[in-house]
């Protein structure tokens, strides 16, 4: 009996893990395409060992919220933590950074996600809640944004800033393009009408993705980066799952949605040429070597990143996202620091990042990582 009660819980385990890299990535920024949910419990491990989480005396149950964008991510930890840490609670509820962010700044939660740092006046409204200090910004959690479509008879495609520009903007609307087919020599492109789909709601994804066309396609693309999508034309659907699902089932289709979703749902993905020696594919590892020449713009101990967009570095995939923990860097509660400090190093640990790739996510660069560690530990 006991060694079929041992193998129920070995097999329950392994089904966590299958089931959490199966997940998509659900949207961020001012998303809410799960309708919300809190990450806690009890349960055993989702994955790898716990044997090096540090509790450091962790007690008592710590409230935080924010982006979706790293539910899988904090599924997995929050799972591992409890389970080595069995006298404390982290309940995460996965919302929007919009949303985690107030939470935080009017003191209800004692750390937030966050897919975009915090603009100066939210760091002014934290110094509120943050007694002789102020919010910060630890990059905690990378990953690709993937240009997937569905064109029957074309298993791979190559496309570039400018043509991306036009497709999103409605300039160019066939898929046998000029501009398509010099970047694509010897493919069977057909004479298909192109439809491209956009998130309908306010998305930290359409941000990040205006961004790099922004910064990569200034002729192309006139649009200001936002977190709403302002060019004309296209089809909306709400969410990154609502996009990925056009795409898989509609024949000339294209859109924007975090890797997991292709990967869960075998979308084929858009090579981007970059100017590097090679088109470069949507992958956890190449989003995390363009993610490693981010330059850190923060300052004192705050970590915001400056993502280089416009990267020509082999393997380097340059549509990025990247989602950070927020949280005091002085004037903590003292009743839920140690849990705080212990949770977050355990994310940011080697063990807790190697979790990330396996979900389809990226790991923050080992340079940067360090500074993270560094700075969670001085929290106070």
């Amino acid at each position: 009996m006991k060694l079929q009660r041992k193998n129920r819980l070995r097999a329950t385990a392994l089904g966590v893990i299958a089931v959490s890299s199966a997940l998509a990535l659900t949207a961020c920024g001012s998303d809410n395409n799960t309708g919300g949910g809190t990450t806690g419990g009890t349960g055993g491990t989702a994955s790898g060992a716990t044997s090096n989480v540090k509790c450091d005396g962790a007690k008592g149950q710590v409230l935080a919220s924010g982006s979706s964008a790293q539910k899988n991510a904090m599924d997995l930890w929050v799972k591992n933590y409890m389970a080595a840490c069995k006298d404390a609670q982290i309940n995460y509820k996965s919302s929007s950074s919009g949303e985690g962010i107030v939470a935080f700044t009017q003191g209800t939660v004692a750390f937030a996600g966050s897919d975009s740092p915090l603009k100066p006046e939210q760091v002014a409204d934290s110094k509120k809640v943050c007694t002789g200090g102020q919010g910060i910004n630890l990059p905690m959690v990378g990953g690709p944004i993937a240009i997937g479509f569905h064109v029957e008879g074309v298993d791979s495609l190559v496309l570039d800033a400018p043509s991306l520009a036009k497709i999103f903007s409605g300039k160019i609307t066939k898929w046998n393009d000029e501009a398509i087919a010099k970047l694509n020599p010897g493919a069977k492109l057909p004479d298909l009408a192109i439809q491209a789909f956009h998130r309908s709601e306010d998305s930290g994804t359409t941000e990040n993705l205006t961004k790099y066309l922004s910064a990569t396609a200034k002729a192309d693309w006139t649009y200001a980066p936002a977190k709403k999508w302002a060019a004309p034309g296209g089809q909306a659907a709400s969410g990154s799952a609502g996009v990925a699902a056009q795409v898989k089932q509609t024949n000339g289709a294209i859109g924007y949605f975090e890797l997991s979703y292709a990967s869960s749902q075998s979308i084929k993905t858009v090579d981007i040429n970059t100017g590097a020696s090679a088109p470069v594919k949507a992958s956890s590892a190449n989003a995390s070597t363009a993610i490693a020449a981010a330059k850190i713009a923060g300052t004192g101990k705050d970590l915001a990143l400056k993502l280089d967009y416009t990267t020509k570095a082999d393997n380097a995939y340059p549509i990025v996202l990247v989602t950070y923990e927020v949280a005091c860097d002085k004037g903590n509660k003292a009743a839920t620091l140690p849990a705080v400090k212990s949770f977050l190093s355990y994310a940011a640990s080697a063990d807790g990042q190697k979790l990330l790739t396996d979900a389809s996510y990226a790991p923050i660069p080992s340079e940067i990582n360090a500074k993270v560690v560094e700075t969670i530990n001085s929290l106070q």
